[in-house]
């Protein structure tokens, strides 16, 4: 008896002994998987390729349908990827794609983890802006009129006005903004006096663009109002925005003229910070949702915002902070921002 029980239990012994958890069995499993570094290397090339895009995205030509301007003005939303490529990367089990996605994932937080993980924004500020491309086609420019001028804004600027719809929005403003002014498709509604207003030309044929000097209780701000055109995204063509580009450098050159040290530029430049082609005008100014800005303050569409290309920018002034505003009639978020001298 005692040498059967003896020897039943030395096979107990013998036999092999399992982890008590699941997640032990997991990194037994993963420890004696010797293709785990052999598996999912395609994966890991895609993360690399996606980090090195993203790295090198302003090296990315627009010779040819302005693939780099393309890539730009959505380029936050290659983080994307990122979550997938993990999970394709577990799912294959295989530690060289889930390595290979450090590197994508460090270059996509240094880009934009400052504006999503950071809170900029202050309080107070000496004047407050409101800009919003009003959509042509708004069936409701009373009501927008009056949303925009509840923000408590200073300076409100306008674009995509109609001849029509002109009156509807000088009557809805008029009681809280004495002074205005209305150039072309832009305009510029202000509770402190303006002087020095002109058309800017931006090359188009017609005025989409104003300068004007807004003479605020600190002193006179040069105030920029403009509406670059609109590109496209077209099968056989690209990324078409020559003519926006051409825009852009004229009003750059504009601004680098102005006389006043103070300048602030309102309006829908149809791209972000981010495109190359806005640099004639990005150079020279700071973006006030890149300086006191939460998250990413996209603009456009409003139904489901992606890209921000409304802005709003200044030179010689602190931003203190940078918000969108509810939706209104149109399929733009209006924009707001706090500035001190």
């Amino acid at each position: 008896m005692t040498q059967a029980y003896t020897q039943e239990t030395g096979q107990l012994g013998d036999a092999p002994r399992q982890s008590g958890s699941r997640i032990g069995r997991l990194f037994d499993r993963l420890r004696n998987d010797r293709g785990i570094w052999r598996r999912g290397l395609v994966l890991a090339a895609i993360a690399v390729l996606l980090a090195l895009v993203m790295i090198f995205h302003a090296d990315i030509p627009n010779r040819v349908g302005n693939l780099g301007s393309l890539l730009e003005t959505f380029l936050p939303w290659l983080g994307l990827f990122l979550p997938v490529l993990l999970v394709l990367g577990l799912v294959r089990r295989s530690a060289s794609a889930v390595l290979a996605l450090v590197l994508p994932v460090a270059v996509w937080l240094n880009l934009f983890g400052g504006l999503m993980f950071s809170d900029k924004s202050g309080s107070g500020g000496d004047l407050t802006v409101v800009t919003h491309n009003v959509n042509a086609e708004n069936a409701d420019p009373t009501g927008t009129a009056k949303d925009v001028a509840a923000s408590g804004a200073d300076v409100v600027a306008l674009e995509e006005l109609t001849s029509s719809a002109v009156p509807t929005y000088e009557r809805a403003l008029a009681g809280t903004y004495r002074y205005h002014t209305v150039q072309g498709t832009v305009g510029l509604w202000s509770k402190y006096p303006l002087s020095g207003t002109k058309p800017v030309n931006i090359k188009l044929g017609w005025t989409r663009a104003l300068r004007t000097a807004v003479a605020t209780p600190r002193g006179e701000v040069g105030v920029y109002v403009a509406h670059l055109p609109s590109v496209r995204v077209k099968f056989n063509a690209g990324f078409t925005a020559g003519q926006r580009d051409d825009s852009a450098e004229a009003l750059g050159q504009a601004i680098a003229k102005e006389p006043l040290k103070k300048v602030i530029l309102l309006g829908d430049l149809n791209g972000t910070m981010n495109d190359r082609a806005l640099a004639p005008v990005t150079a020279q100014m700071r973006s006030a949702q890149g300086a006191a800005g939460d998250g990413f303050g996209f603009s456009w569409p409003a139904s489901f915002p992606m890209a921000r290309i409304d802005q709003i920018m200044v030179r010689g002034l602190d931003p203190v902070s940078a918000w969108a505003l509810p939706r209104t009639g149109s399929d733009h978020l209006p924009l707001a921002a706090s500035v001190d001298y």
